[in-house]
């Protein structure tokens, strides 16, 4: 179950709720739910019931309770069947707490969607237009968001008719000049995408370090690193499993790839590409971190099992993600680096 497959299950219930004259007030569009916070508890949360006691005229704390009730009733439990504990803690905050298992569907869900992991309809039945860049940085921010919105289900395009304009800290035009000559594509556009829209673009040659230093080498060598390790595997005659069971040092990983659909929806909500940047950085640093903890393949004499079959499906997972990011900022993730 990822964070997506909570904010529409929250949704329900608020739906529900409303419906039956329960809460009163505007059902809105999302529901965002993230890590809890300090004081929380379980693997996600949602500060829903604070964003709507206003409306509903009614204390956030009643508000959470309410919704708690409406997730535990049978129908919507039964439909969630990874869903162990629905808590309540501070002034309102729902917090839920996965059963053991549910990561798996986590790795099956990259497996079966491939690096189309994330995409989805959040933004269905929105239009956006944006205004056409003629600034270097801004333009590769404008179409990046485009294929960002078009992912969660928006209608985008840019036009005169343009609703909205991404602004950008400009890069200065000596460096925009050679920018791409001199760094490449994959690492000027890097270096354009990453910092945050207020923050000064990365135009130096530290991009193009072969080094985990920098965090774009980082990701690709992940990335190429999944790649090897599947190639290895295949050689040895080891198939892949379906990521039934993980031990605990696969968390932080399966974390973050169950944090990857909600990352992309954020960005194309909030125009930030530079989310999605941050996220592959934290998904790559999980990976090679798991492959140390965790080795997906066996060592001297020591048999293929069970276990090894789970990690290489983690590690597909892993390099799908890595791979579907990238390709959203319009970077190549190669195979081998």
């Amino acid at each position: 179950m990822t964070p997506a497959d909570l904010s529409r299950t929250v949704l329900r219930a608020l739906r529900r709720a409303v419906d039956e004259g329960v809460l009163a007030g505007p059902v809105p569009d999302s529901v965002q739910v993230g890590r809890p916070g300090p004081g929380g508890s379980g693997d996600y949360a949602t500060s829903v019931a604070l964003r709507l006691a206003g409306p509903a005229r009614r204390s956030p704390l009643d508000i959470a309770e309410i919704l708690r009730a409406e997730i535990l009733r049978a129908e919507i439990l039964r439909s969630t069947p990874a869903l162990s504990r629905v808590d309540v803690t501070g002034p309102g905050f729902l917090n839920f707490t996965l059963a053991p298992g549910s990561r798996a569907e986590v790795v099956r869900a990259v497996l079966g969607a491939g690096i189309g992991y994330g995409h989805g309809d959040a933004l269905a039945g929105t239009a956006v237009i944006l205004a056409p860049a003629g600034e270097l940085r801004a333009a590769v921010r404008t179409e990046t968001v485009m294929r960002l919105l078009r992912a969660q289900g928006a209608d985008a395009r840019t036009g005169p008719d343009a609703t909205e304009r991404l602004t950008v800290r400009p890069v200065c035009a000596t460096l925009a000049g050679d920018l791409f000559a001199r760094l490449g594509t994959d690492a000027a556009r890097w270096g354009l995408l990453r910092p945050a829209a207020h923050d000064a673009a990365a135009t130096g040659d530290d991009l193009l370090v072969q080094h985990e230093s920098n965090p774009l080498f980082t990701v690709r060598y992940a990335h190429a690193r999944t790649r090897a390790l599947l190639r290895n595997a295949a050689a040895l005659g080891i198939p892949r499993g379906d990521g039934d069971t993980f031990e605990p040092g696969a968390r932080a990983l399966l974390d973050s790839i169950g944090d990857h659909p909600g990352v992309l929806a954020a960005a194309a909500r909030h125009r930030a590409p530079d989310r999605v940047a941050r996220h592959l950085e934290h998904t790559a640093e999980a990976f090679l971190h798991f492959q140390e903890t965790c080795r997906p393949l066996p060592a001297g004499d020591e048999k293929p099992s069970a276990a090894h079959r789970s990690r290489l499906a983690l590690t597909e997972a892993a390099g799908t993600v890595l791979a579907g990011g990238l390709t959203l900022l319009g970077i190549d993730a190669p195979e081998h680096l």
